[in-house]
């Protein structure tokens, strides 16, 4: 890390444990969500509602907890978000403690409130970072996601049967997280944002910032990669369980799949540095097809999980990359409403993926390895999005960084 960046230096260093520790409860929760889903749900076919809830909840409130935190600062909205990651934890377990489906959806929904939040950690990354530190920051507070893939699918281990209940254990462990991990937020030293003065400038409109060629390909390429890893990550335990495995080995093949997602973080900022942003998410993006291909082969364990190490390997490269491209892409007085608006994008293509995920999973044919297929099959015309937008800007004249 660079001398001029002490500042950046220690805020990564806190919302690198923030990600590591609040950030546990998303492979906890992504990992039982559909199998508590199916026990409750009348239809199979809702299974993964659970999961599709929590998106739907990180989409609505992701341009809200934005503009709060332009107005109040980022440490004000990351509290905001862990406390409600605990109201979801606890609302998720009395929904399941009364075996009430519509209940457990309201602390889906709530956990949301915590999703969108962390959503932002990448952000506040870059906010006091120099140009040249940027990508490496926001690399390295996704990289402590590494830790939350080893603690999260363990605590559902030690905690899904330990009540009669099942899961009810994780979510009453999901209230501990949040409500320890907050006190993290206490540390970090990210300057509240000043209010504009009346001659200040008022930056692009939504509309204008939204057709930035550059800002509209980086929040494609955001929302195509999370939308995918979400879309098969959600349906994965499904079909390990429904083709013969238990849900500790689902467990397992989760928590891979979540380290391929930030072991990568230690050096995909420097790649980013050394080959340029398009190319690492250009790269992000083939191996995402690789995945798919590769699932598309059998249902095997070894299938399982080398398409799952894959997409979580495709995901870093293509969403760091675009996450790099976007931040450098508006200036800081434009930040409350393109990272809000990215997110509230980004989340809006997940939630459709989520809500999508169970139908095809559940719904498709006739038995899991049909359904499976459906599922990665999916993943092509969001792929060809993708790939086109890159290919699209590539060949336009570059466009100066706003100041």
């Amino acid at each position: 890390m660079a001398d001029q960046n002490p500042t950046a230096r220690r805020n990564v260093i806190v919302l690198v444990m923030a990600q590591a520790f609040l950030g546990a409860q998303m492979p906890m929760i992504f990992t039982i969500g559909g199998l508590a889903g199916q026990s409750l749900a009348s239809n199979i076919c809702f299974a993964t509602l659970p999961i599709s809830l929590i998106v739907l909840g990180s989409m609505l409130t992701a341009t809200p907890i934005s503009a709060f935190m332009q107005r109040f600062g980022r440490r004000a909205g990351f509290v905001v978000g862990a406390l409600g990651g605990a109201l979801g934890g606890a609302v998720g377990a009395y929904g399941l403690w009364i075996a009430s489906f519509p209940v457990f959806l309201l602390g889906s929904l709530l956990t949301g409130v915590y999703m969108s939040a962390q959503g932002f950690y990448r952000f506040a990354a870059a906010d006091t970072a120099s140009e040249e530190f940027r990508p490496k920051a926001i690399s390295y507070v996704m990289a402590g996601g590494l830790v939350s893939a080893i603690i999260g699918p363990q605590l559902v281990k030690l905690t899904a049967d330990a009540y009669v209940v099942p899961f009810v254990g994780t979510y009453l462990a999901v209230i501990c997280v949040n409500l320890l991990g907050s006190l993290l937020f206490l540390f970090l030293d990210i300057p509240r944002p000043a209010p504009p003065a009346k001659d200040a400038p008022r930056g692009r409109t939504r509309w204008e910032l939204i057709t930035t060629p550059r800002i509209a390909v980086a929040v494609i390429c955001a929302m195509v990669t999370y939308m995918l890893m979400n879309l098969v990550m959600t349906s994965t335990p499904l079909a390990v369980v429904g083709c013969g495995f238990d849900k500790n080995i689902a467990a397992d093949v989760v928590s891979a799949h979540v380290l391929a997602m930030f072991v990568p973080s230690f050096f995909t900022g420097h790649l980013i540095v050394r080959f340029g942003v398009e190319r690492i998410l250009a790269t992000g993006l083939v191996i995402l097809a690789t995945a798919g291909v590769v699932a598309l082969t059998g249902v095997e364990l070894a299938n399982f999980y080398v398409a799952l190490v894959l997409l979580g390997l495709g995901w870093n490269f293509g969403f760091i990359g675009a996450t790099t491209m976007l931040a450098g892409a508006h200036a800081p007085h434009e930040r409350g409403r393109m990272q809000g608006m990215n997110d509230l994008i980004v989340f809006g293509g997940v939630t459709l993926a989520s809500l999508s995920s169970g139908g095809l999973m559940n719904c498709s044919g006739g038995s899991p390895q049909e359904g499976w297929t459906a599922v990665n099959l999916a993943m092509a015309p969001a792929l060809a999005l993708a790939g086109g937008a890159l290919i699209w800007l590539a060949t336009r004249p570059a466009q100066a960084s706003p100041r």
